[in-house]
């Protein structure tokens, strides 16, 4: 690989670890790092200090940099944070979005639709992945776009699993994700918040059920339900 400046190092990991190409947990070699990447040791170590504020990797005293683990208790709560977040998100988004936010998203669903249509399952998710980080821009909440961000790193590397189906019944639920993509966008383009949050719910729970083969065989806590069952909560 040719040198890279210090944020094309950044942009390069951060996507090898959100299509699982570095997996969950995986430690990263500092020297096995400054040799892929052609820089020194204070670059690198620049870039995983960013990394590490971003959500992509943990930094532990004399133990160095890993990838951000998914373990039982990372994903307990991500299902609990995840739809709150993304509901609140959608019902901003449908407030304070632009015209060219709307372009942008209906860009990105239409290189969605065609990863899906190659069966490019990487591409798909990261295009899920910059359709749902939009939304959280047309938002224009600080707070929730911070959380937005550390979560989508999760969502996307368990969308993986959903973007690969198995059966013809998992590849229907990829078209009607999909479908609700455009509902999404219709929503948040007519700015009607009520609607735009119901379905980003259901999109949330046609996903959800997928994305949570990640962790089996062992499966959840109990405690963790489907957010269909606690609208109220918001």
């Amino acid at each position: 690989m040719p040198k890279l400046t210090k944020d094309q190092c950044q942009t390069d990991i951060e996507q090898r670890i959100l299509s699982m190409d570095l997996a969950p947990g995986l430690v990263l070699d500092e020297a096995t790092l400054v040799d892929t990447y052609g820089m020194s040791r204070t670059p690198m170590r620049e870039v995983l200090q960013r990394l590490a504020g971003k959500g992509f990797i943990q930094i532990e005293d004399n133990r160095g940099a890993k990838v951000a683990s998914m373990d039982v208790s990372a994903m307990r709560t991500f299902f609990q944070t995840a739809p709150m977040v993304y509901a609140n998100i959608a019902a901003l988004a449908a407030e304070n979005r632009s015209p060219a936010q709307l372009e942008q998203l209906r860009h990105i669903q239409h290189d969605m639709v065609q990863a899906i249509q190659a069966n490019d399952t990487a591409g798909a998710s990261l295009c899920n992945h910059h359709f749902h980080r939009v939304i959280g821009q047309m938002a224009c909440n600080s707070y929730l776009f911070a959380a937005l961000e550390r979560l989508l790193i999760d969502h996307t590397r368990l969308s993986q699993t959903f973007y690969r189906p198995q059966s013809a019944d998992q590849a229907g639920l990829i078209d009607t994700a999909t479908q609700q993509h455009d509902a999404m966008i219709s929503a948040i383009d007519a700015q009607e918040p009520a609607l735009a949050t119901d379905l980003t719910l259901q999109h949330w729970d046609l996903s959800r059920d997928q994305i949570e083969r990640f962790v089996r065989p062992d499966p959840l806590p109990v405690d963790v339900i489907s957010r269909k069952d606690r609208r109220h909560a918001i």
